[in-house]
């Protein structure tokens, strides 16, 4: 049984009678190995691991309702319909509404923390990337999103074709070619950002709305036109056009404004080269404690405390209980003068 489910056009699991697609599961896997590569990136960063937090609590569920929300205003969904629980259980989700959702949610929550926008946008790129990269096998469990339709036997082979069960005809596998244009774009990315501590921060994030949008791009016009998001006007390859020429024009504006204000165009000549050398906690209280994923801590070491032995954190833990209890004490003794 378990099997057969796993092979149906929508592939699933049953517990207790509750079915979990195959779709969804690969998209929450992609968003747990998302959370670990961010919340690593941030430490390497010199960004504490509370400040990744609030930015995941707050952003995630943004992007996820705008998600939804793209997919049902671009395909003319019945408003009574984008947020009904049978509707969604039938799918109905674009990446592109995620992006815009997770930008302006990642802006307003720097705002607030006042956190340089681009600083965490480098971090966040890696993985997001990622997580496209595994969702769109969900995509592959669905048989959908795939490209058009290949006639020539001696093409018809994975992965360079899928075979599609419900119309018994093979079509371009693009789900895996954009998979693995995301997979290879997310770990060059990621070298940069584990390597490279260098001004001006926003070229991991210049460079994901490039590629991605190139991607996007060329493929999206080129696949079925079932899965071609809007009627006259193909809004997916008209908002990763969008991110193509405003990834480059952003990429540009850094490089100029890093050359004119350091007198380089990576790096500076004239002050502090690095563009992470300030540590952020989500508190402006939080310590910087020293640790081996932290890049700065070995460039400047004296900025950063030894992180307290669990010995220490007891013996200060005991301290502030017995300064809390001598201070009820004092207070009682003074109510009762």
């Amino acid at each position: 049984m378990f099997v057969n489910n796993l092979l149906a056009d929508n592939p699933h699991i049953s517990i207790f009678g509750f079915k979990i697609y195959a779709y969804a599961i690969i998209i929450v896997c992609g968003m747990i190995a998302a959370f670990f590569v961010i919340s690593l990136l941030f430490k390497r960063r010199n960004m504490s691991a509370d400040l990744f937090l609030t930015f995941f609590c707050i952003c995630l569920p943004v992007a996820i309702i705008t998600t939804r929300l793209f997919y049902c205003i671009t395909d003319g969904l019945p408003i009574s319909e984008w947020f009904s629980f049978e509707s969604i259980r039938q799918g109905g989700l674009s990446i592109m509404g995620g992006i815009l959702g997770g930008v302006v949610s990642v802006a307003v929550v720097c705002i607030v923390k006042k956190v340089n926008f681009f600083r965490v946008g480098d971090c966040i790129v890696v993985g997001l990337l990622l997580a496209q990269a595994i969702g769109r096998w969900g995509n592959f469990a669905n048989q959908e999103v795939y490209g058009g339709l290949v006639t020539n036997e001696s093409l018809q082979w994975f992965p360079f074709a899928v075979y599609i069960d419900k119309v018994q005809e093979w079509h371009y596998a693009f789900f895996f070619y954009e998979s693995m244009a995301n997979l290879l774009i997310a770990t060059l990315l990621f070298i940069n950002a584990w390597k490279n501590p260098n001004k001006p921060n926003g070229v991991n994030t210049a460079c994901y709305f490039i590629s991605y949008g190139l991607v996007r791009s060329i493929m999206e016009p080129l696949r079925d036109p079932v899965y071609i998001l809007g009627d006259k006007v193909q809004w997916s390859f008209v908002t990763s056009l969008a991110l193509l020429i405003g990834g480059v024009i952003l990429l540009v504006i850094l490089l100029l404004l890093n050359k004119k204000k350091e007198g380089a165009w990576i790096g500076s000549v004239r002050g502090e080269p690095y563009g992470i050398a300030e540590y952020i906690g989500d508190d402006k209280r939080e310590i910087p404690y020293r640790t081996k994923v932290n890049m700065m801590c070995k460039i400047y070491p004296e900025k950063y405390h030894e992180k307290p032995t669990a010995e220490e954190l007891a013996e200060e833990k005991a301290r502030l209980a017995e300064e809390k209890r001598r201070a009820k004490e004092d207070s009682k003794e003074d109510e009762d003068a």
